[in-house]
């Protein structure tokens, strides 16, 4: 893959992938544990995988502008079958994708997160080559995403998170810390 943009993309979400967003995360919510991350709330659970799919929505509409891009994937795996696949395939090359919401960035900053810890680690980290896109999702205008241009991994900068009881466990990104982009 190469860079095919290097300027954050402004992107309104048609009402037909936010319905598909919103029905994935409600049924994929009770396939997953996520008590290796002490992350038992339910709500919470249903809300990232909602966001996480809406960026991937938004991803896509951007990318499809410059080549052929494939899923989001919206099957429900259970057990096994569960997989850290990309998110997006590219012209057969994945791409992961990290979502936050703006209203979370107002609070924390602008940041995305990966796991990290021996219990639970994104496989991507250990890929150097391996390309990101990271999206900030306006939940104060739904439904607009901000899409960043994609990165590889040996281009960024993983930092601490800024709560304590995190750091044991995930490496974030601040947008602070991003190689140059276009405004």
């Amino acid at each position: 893959m190469k860079k095919f943009y290097s300027s954050i993309s402004k992107v309104n979400l048609e009402r037909d992938a936010v319905k598909r967003a919103w029905q994935f995360a409600q049924q994929v919510v009770s396939t997953v544990d996520y008590s290796d991350s002490n992350q038992h709330q339910a709500k919470k659970i249903l809300d990232d995988h909602f966001v996480s799919k809406l960026g991937e929505e938004a991803c896509k509409k951007v990318l499809l502008q410059y080549a052929d891009v494939k899923g989001p994937d919206y099957n429900i795996y259970t057990g096994k079958q569960k997989t850290w696949d990309a998110d997006l395939f590219v012209n057969d090359i994945g791409v992961a994708v990290k979502t936050q919401r703006r209203t979370k960035a107002n609070k924390y900053s602008l940041s995305w997160t990966f796991q990290c810890s021996p219990k639970r680690r994104d496989i991507i980290l250990d890929k150097l080559n391996a390309w990101v896109i990271f999206v900030e999702y306006d939940d104060t205008q739904p439904y607009w995403c901000y899409v960043y241009p994609p990165y590889q991994i040996k281009e960024l900068k993983f930092d601490a998170p800024k709560l304590s009881r995190l750091q044991a466990s995930k490496k974030v990104i601040y947008a602070n810390n991003l190689p140059a982009i276009l405004k």
